[in-house]
This record gives structure tokens, sequence and C-alpha cells, in this order.
């Protein structure tokens, strides 16, 4: 006879005798561990016949590594000797880590047709800061006479410079390389005759000299205005995808200056195919050339906007030229209150391209010069200057 085994289940008075030949009750399948074998085998198998295409998604289920056929090559294309030469060139100069002066100086480049109009204005901004800065003028059409000590002999030799043509890339190009031959200019900001500060020398000095990129105006432009203006004459270096459109009044650390100067290939190609003719169209040198030179050489470092203000609500070929009345302390302020820089693209969209201006990650005000100003302003500015360069 077999053993006879209790089981306690419950209360004491009910018990269960299982024997030897026991009957096991039927268990439910787990359904849920079913399917999720189910769908895992699935996804596997889906895997498997189509590959990820994302440089993430290869390490988890490739063993084999993150070689695909689909990703492009790099470079697209064989780049030509000039193109190699020029960016092992610019390559080093970027790579070169940057020699800080102990005499670090802002080089003012003023870019003018002759006599500057608000050289009162710029002397009371520059007194007092002996040593902190250097200017440069490039006087075109006449020879300017000077009333402040700091522009007295800074003309640099000159040349005529025709709006809209390449003469006025090659006056800026200039006058970087003059300022460049002194070692403590770090700092190198463009200038026009009628361009007028709205903060104070050590405001100026600080958010220039601290930067960690360079204020240069870049952005896409689909429109007439701006792609429009391509010439496929400048392939294979210039591709319509780097097109860019921008302000010319930069402020750019040394080491850009020397790309700047460093460079005649993506130079050659404006001057020769960005101009009035050119497949029929106008194509406005200083407004492409060094947007679309550092959209495609260090797009990381530049900041995408200027740090001048200039007022286009009107729509016309030039901006709007600020008179008498219109100067005022309200005036001024508000233009040192704007933190979005705007741009509007040529297109039947006019779409308007916001953004924040950051200064090394910070939002921070975007302007530090103004144009354009008529000569009638000047004695508004000098009695505003004290009010409006604190705000």
């Amino acid at each position: 006879m077999k053993s006879v085994k209790a089981w306690r289940v419950g209360n004491v008075g009910d018990l269960q005798i299982l024997s030897g030949s026991r009957h096991r009750p039927h268990l439910k399948r787990p359904m849920w561990i079913i399917v999720l074998v189910t769908m895992v085998v699935l996804f596997l198998v889906c895997a498997y016949m189509y590959p990820p295409h994302t440089r993430g998604a290869c390490y988890v289920f490739s063993s084999r590594g993150c070689q695909f056929e689909w990703l492009p090559p790099s470079p697209v294309r064989e780049l030509t000797d000039n193109e190699i030469a020029s960016r092992v060139v610019i390559r080093d100069i970027l790579n070169t880590p940057a020699v800080r002066s102990k005499n670090s100086k802002v080089a003012f480049l003023f870019l003018t047709p002759g006599p500057l109009p608000f050289e009162k204005l710029w002397d009371k901004f520059f007194h007092g800061h002996e040593g902190r800065f250097s200017v440069y003028v490039h006087a075109s059409r006449d020879k300017p006479v000077h009333f402040s000590r700091y522009f007295i002999n800074r003309e640099i030799r000159s040349e005529q410079v025709v709006w809209g043509r390449i003469s006025m890339v090659d006056a800026e190009r200039r006058l970087l390389a003059n300022a460049l031959k002194d070692p403590d200019n770090q700092h190198f900001v463009l200038l026009s005759d009628s361009c007028v500060p709205l903060h104070d020398f050590d405001y100026v000095y600080n958010y220039l000299m601290y930067s960690n990129m360079s204020f240069i105006d870049c952005f896409e432009d689909p429109g007439p205005h701006g792609n429009g203006r391509y010439s496929e004459h400048m392939l294979p270096e210039v591709e319509l995808k780097d097109f860019r459109k921008g302000a010319q009044w930069f402020t750019m650390k040394r080491q850009h200056a020397l790309i700047v100067m460093a460079d005649s290939l993506y130079y050659s190609k404006f001057r020769d195919y960005c101009k009035h003719g050119v497949d029929g169209k106008n194509c406005i040198a200083d407004e492409h050339y060094l947007p679309t030179f550092f959209h495609m050489i260090d797009p990381g470092g530049i900041a995408n906007r200027s740090v001048t203000h200039v007022d286009w609500s009107e729509r016309k070929w030039h901006p709007k030229s600020y008179k008498r009345s219109d100067v005022s302390y309200d005036l001024l302020k508000n233009i040192t209150s704007v933190y979005l820089s705007e741009h509007v693209t040529s297109d039947e969209q006019r779409t308007v391209l916001m953004r924040p201006c950051l200064w090394n990650g910070i939002r921070r005000p975007c302007y530090l010069f103004a144009r354009k100003f008529r000569l009638d302003t000047l004695d508004n500015l000098l009695n505003l200057f004290s009010n409006y360069t604190t705000l």
C-alpha cells in the first residue's frame, strides 16, 4: 500500500489527500509570453532582412560594425589640387591655438568714399581707451580731412569702390591685410561712414574680444536675390546647396581674418562669376562671398548674424536712412533692446527667419553699431551719446 501524504490548505479542517497516482489539474498556458516571443522573433527577422540605416542602430543589430553602403563617401567627389591646397591651409590656421596678445586690440576698419561725418562721435567713443583699439580708413574717392587725433594718418592705400562689385570685397580685404600687420589686433570690425556706436567702448570691447566666434551674417535665401544669383560656373568648388547671403558688415577674430587673406580659390569664383551680367543675373559679391565662404569652411565658428543694425523695413535696394527728426533716445533704446536677429527671404513667401542673438551661448542684445545715419543727425547723437550708450 502506497504511502499517503497530507497537504494543509486553507483552514485546519480542510485536508486534501494526495496518493502516489495523483491526477494533476489542467493549467492555463501563459499566452502573453508566447505573444512576446513571437514579436521579438518577427522584429529580429525584419532587422535582418531590412538592416538599420542609422549609426546608432547599427551598433545594436550588426555584429560586423558600421560600414554602410548607403552612406555617401566623404568627400563625395575628388577634390581639385587647388581645393586640397586651400583646405590644408585653412585647416592648419583653424587648428592653431589663438595667441592672445598682452595688449589685445580691436581694429576698427572704416570703409568710406571720403570724409567721415561722425568722426566727432567716434572720437568721443574712443577717448580714454588708448592702446585698446586701432583705426584704419579706406577712402575710395576723396582723401578725408580729419578732426580727431585717432584718425589722423590712419588712411591706407585705397582704390575705387563700386557698389555691388568685387571692388567692395577687395577694399575689405585691403583693410584686413593692413590691420593684420599689427599682431596686437585680435578682432576686426568693418564699419561704413554712416555707422555709429550704440554702446560705450568697454561694452563693445568685451563683447567682441571675449566672444568665441565671429559675427558674420549668413542665411539661406531661396529667392531671386539669394540662390537666384548663383551661377553654375562656380562649380565644382561652390555648389548651390552652400550658397549663402548676408550683410557685409562683419566682425571677425584674427584666425578668420587670416583665412580670408589666405583664400584665393573661392575668392576667384566670386570675382569671376558673382557680378552683373553673368547668366543674365545681378550677383552682388559682398553679400555672398564671405557668408558662403565661412558656411563652407567653418560654419560653427560664425554667429550667422551681424552686430550692425540696419532697417530694411522699406523693402528697397538700400536700407532706411535716419534723418535728424528720427533720432531720439527712444529710437536708440529700441535698437539696443533687440534680442532677435531677423532675415527675410526674397521669394514669394517672404519668409521671416527669426533666431535669438546668443553670445557664448547666453542671450544678449544683438547690436553694437547701427547705420545708416545722415549727417544732420550728428548733433542729436552727440547730445544723446552719454545716455544711450549706458543702456
